[in-house]
């Protein structure tokens, strides 16, 4: 995959770039593919244990130098009203990896009694590096900090179905 590091370090007027230098500012830093997944399935949970939320995509990079930009917006987040000195934990998973966990306490109080909370829509970027040519799969998990109450992703909050998705895109490097 063409880079640019064997462009000019500085650029003076007049200056003329080569063929290759041209070729290899041209493939540098370009989104070379878009993949998406969604899902609008409640899932909920009342353990400190992450599970699958359902929200997951696949893709496979053309180049093992190639990044992967992540983009998650998880919906209907939400924890219910059992427990107080409960939250939404969500966290980013490549394969079997954690990433990156991106709400550790969503709508967390220190209540003993609490009442429902809608949280709404948590949102995520990350630029992976998966260093791959092989199908890679990203997908977010959940679970209920200090397992108790219950916490819930795509929750049909006044009726409304939510839908999440996950978005990942391969950019040049």
């Amino acid at each position: 995959m063409a880079t640019p590091t064997t462009l000019p370090a500085t650029f003076v007027s007049g200056a003329v770039l080569t063929a290759a230098q041209q070729n290899d500012l041209r493939g540098a830093f370009r989104v070379l593919q878009v993949v998406q997944g969604s899902t609008s399935t409640v899932k909920t949970v009342t353990s400190a244990n992450y599970v699958d939320s359902n929200l997951t995509a696949t893709i496979t990079p053309t180049s093992s130098s190639s990044k992967v930009l992540v983009l998650v917006g998880q919906s209907g987040c939400s924890k219910d009203a059992t427990s107080g000195y409960s939250a939404l934990s969500l966290r980013l998973v490549r394969g079997s990896t954690s990433i990156q966990v991106f709400a550790q306490f969503a709508g967390y109080n220190n209540l003993a009694a609490e009442q429902y909370l809608g949280i709404g829509t948590i949102n995520a970027v990350f630029l992976d590096s998966p260093a791959t040519t092989a199908a890679t799969t990203y997908k977010t998990q959940m679970a209920s900090s200090n397992g108790a109450g219950g916490a819930t992703v795509q929750d049909n909050i006044g009726g409304a179905v939510q839908v999440s998705t996950i978005t990942l895109m391969e950019i040049s490097a």
